[in-house]
């Protein structure tokens, strides 16, 4: 595996990337190692969070006294480290710093020193070798040998890549056809493509529900009798942090219901309140929620109701069903092709203070975790999400501020973001000291200039334009660009691809 993983990350090829992580996927001994395998390599540990900071594992990984260091012939296995870590996030309570730091001496104690640099960077969130999601994906259908869609639909429904994983090597297509609409366990969320106006969205689609773009969190329910899930576009629960939510969606009238949507914090005259005021409430204790602003949802589509799964069903059907599960909560919109009304709907949105429309293909299906053309967001302003790569100390009134934004575009291809360009504009006054408070807990190197940092921070970026440009490595730059807000409710691997940015050029051009 930390072989694999370092072949993963010496290349940029995404064929090279693939053929390694098959490879290696095919080499599993049971469907357990195969989870684990590709966990790891995913760079997730199968346990989440464990609880251990970096300064603790770098101290434990620096102990040259242990015997396996230098060893030639490794013995650690990947179901033993799995063992050692299960055990490690288990272990709390009275005498529990102890048994966690014989755990992890037991476990580096163990490891060559190849190994120990691969565990610190796992269990620190920092193994970034290049095995994204979607090279992962193409990895399971190469290593098992089927087709490529029927792997990302199973993991589309289940939301679980080790599992994904495990069911394709022990069962094959049979076993991953069997993977189904489940209330009560979250499914990736359809996703929208940029368009550049109505008009250009309606001449693709046709027939089209256009609907409002709001400036919220977007949300996914569960409902199965009384018992309610909220969950996050990363398919984090946060049903705790959001009781008016679960109360409405008890008191909708049906059995059980999965609604994709958005939710945000309205103004006493119904305008949406700033995004951060609304993604505040999805780590609120009870305190605070008493205190905080209620969230309202607006739900677009339906998924299942009462029994029936309808996430292969056509636009129109889950949007009939939507309006019987959820009257009263239902996103502004119509249905229409006339680039007139299309547009009435965009201003109506506009006025409203919202962000813009999402024109919908009437006779699409729901694409779980996809980014088609079968959705088509339209805003007046060109937005992308980005990485924060770095930013550079400001000067006069900035001085003693983090400022200039370094940004980078996602490789697709699972290789670091490709920078694209930098920006100091957009900040208020309290961004800027919530910037120099917050880069530093992401902070991979500095200089006298700049923090350099991690790729966790997506920023939301408002530009006029990209044009060429030999200055950065992805060959593009952006023009004016400026900050619209942080996306605490996307990952990196979830920011805008460099295709995406590069293609705005063209149509610039």
């Amino acid at each position: 595996m930390v072989t694999t993983s370092a072949e993963v990350g010496s290349t940029r090829s995404r064929l090279a990337k693939v053929a390694s992580l098959a490879a290696l996927i095919r080499r599993a001994e049971s469907p357990r190692e195969t989870g684990v395998l590709v966990a790891y390599l995913s760079g997730a540990p199968t346990q989440g969070r464990l609880g251990t900071g970096w300064r603790t594992l770098a101290a434990v990984a620096a102990d040259r006294t242990a015997p396996a260091t230098g060893r030639p012939v490794p013995s650690l296995t990947v179901l033993d480290v799995d063992a050692a870590l299960d055990e490690l996030a288990a272990t709390s309570g009275a005498g529990s710093v102890r048994r966690r730091a014989e755990v992890l001496g037991a476990l580096f104690g163990a490891a060559t020193d190849d190994e120990r640099r691969f565990l610190v960077r796992l269990m620190t969130g920092e193994l970034r070798q290049g095995a994204l999601e979607g090279v992962m994906l193409d990895a399971i259908a190469t290593a098992s040998g089927v087709a490529a869609d029927r792997v990302r639909r199973a993991f589309m429904l289940s939301g679980r890549l080790a599992e994904t994983a495990a069911e394709a090597m022990a069962g094959g297509a049979e076993a991953l056809d069997a993977v189904t609409l489940r209330v009560g366990r979250p499914v990736r969320p359809m996703l929208a493509s940029p368009a550049e106006s109505v008009g250009d969205a309606l001449s693709q689609l046709g027939s089209c529900l256009v609907e409002y773009k709001l400036d919220g969190a977007r949300i996914q329910v569960h409902r199965a009798g009384q018992e309610v899930g909220v969950y996050t576009r990363t398919l984090r629960d946060i049903t705790e942090s959001v009781p008016e939510l679960v109360e409405l969606v008890r008191a909708l009238p049906c059995e059980s219901v999965v609604l994709d949507g958005e939710t945000l914090a309205l103004t006493d005259d119904g305008r949406p309140r700033p995004f951060q005021e609304t993604m505040s409430r999805f780590g609120a204790t009870l305190d605070e929620q008493v205190a905080a602003n209620l969230l309202r949802p607006y739900f677009f589509d339906c998924l299942h109701l009462d029994g029936v799964d309808l996430i292969d069903a056509p636009l129109a059907r889950r949007n009939r069903a939507l309006h019987t599960a959820a009257p009263g909560h239902v996103m502004p919109g119509v249905v229409t092709e006339d680039p007139a009304e299309a547009h009435r709907v965009l201003d109506d949105a506009l006025d409203a203070g919202h962000e813009g429309v999402v024109v919908k293909a009437i006779d699409s299906v729901y694409a779980a975790g996809r980014r088609g053309k079968a959705w088509q967001k339209v805003k007046p302003v060109h937005t992308v999400d980005l990485v924060v790569l770095g930013a550079e100390w400001g000067h006069g009134r900035r001085t003693g501020y983090l400022s200039n934004l370094h940004l980078g575009a996602r490789d697709p291809d699972g290789g670091p973001p490709i920078m694209v360009g930098k920006t100091f504009k957009g900040m208020t006054d309290e961004l800027l000291a919530w910037q120099t408070a917050e880069f530093p807990r992401h902070e991979e190197r500095r200089d006298d200039w700049a923090v350099y940092l991690r790729p966790e921070l997506v920023v939301e970026i408002a530009l006029d334009g990209v044009q060429a440009s030999t200055r950065y490595p992805g060959g593009v730059a952006l023009r004016f660009a400026r900050v619209v807000r942080y996306r605490p409710d996307r990952t990196a691997a979830e920011a805008d691809t460099i295709d995406t940015v590069r293609a705005l050029r063209m149509k610039a051009d």
